[in-house]
């Protein structure tokens, strides 16, 4: 989530309809059915081709870092870390996907609300953000759903609910998205099939990102093919 105000939904002022996205037939992802004309973006050493980014309302980062490289694996030690990792290079119209798993937190016995994020539509200064959430918990935003700063407030005023939370798989395996963009509006794919639409997004092109917050969370096939 992008800010401490969101653990409370009807506290920061929700503007725009709440939608229901349409759960579409089962597919593969572009990924599997076009495996050519694809961008690696994962981050080269020290993060190159990335930068990190306090989230509101902080100003600053703090001093841990929680990005690392390891093969094919972007590891994020996200506990006790709120920030975003952007990349460098604005997108236009096109589709991201990304793989994403949680380390299963050992003692379990409890509710864990696992909890972080991907980007895409965002300002270079992080300050104008759409996120398709990545979380594990029950109350919302759910896994799956758009929730988005559109005026640079450090607060979401807007969530479109989607059925991505029906198609997760649990901590320890990996989740699959596919985030299309296109224009105003943005389609999510999680798991075999399309789960959230909306077509007022208010940037036609921008930043990619992902979040840390609070969890230890892996990525792998972060990748971005451009609109024909």
């Amino acid at each position: 989530m992008p800010t401490r105000l969101s653990c409370c939904l009807l506290s920061v002022g929700l503007i725009g309809a709440i939608q229901a996205g349409q759960a579409g037939e089962e597919s593969r992802s572009l990924l599997e059915r076009e495996p050519s004309g694809w961008t690696d973006l994962v981050p080269g050493k020290d993060l190159a081709g990335w930068k990190r980014i306090p989230l509101a309302p902080d100003t600053k980062l703090g001093s841990k870092n929680p990005w690392k490289v390891e093969g094919d694996l972007l590891q994020c030690d996200g506990v006790g870390v709120k920030e975003m990792l952007l990349h460098d290079k604005e997108l236009g119209d096109g589709v991201l996907h990304v793989q994403w798993r949680f380390r299963k937190v050992p003692d379990d016995t409890e509710k864990k609300d696992y909890n972080s994020g991907v980007y895409v539509r965002t300002s270079a200064d992080g300050k104008i953000w759409h996120q398709v959430q990545i979380a594990h918990q029950e109350k919302p935003p759910l896994l799956g759903d758009i929730f988005a700063d559109t005026m640079g407030k450090g607060k979401f005023d807007v969530v479109i609910r989607g059925e991505g939370a029906r198609r997760a798989k649990p901590p320890g395996e990996w989740n699959t998205y596919e985030i299309t963009t296109k224009g105003r509006s943005v389609e999510v794919w999680i798991n075999g099939a399309t789960t959230t639409a909306w077509k007022e997004c208010s940037l036609t092109k921008g930043h990619v990102g992902l979040q840390a917050e609070f969890f230890y969370i892996e990525f792998r096939n972060l990748k971005f093919k451009p609109a024909r």
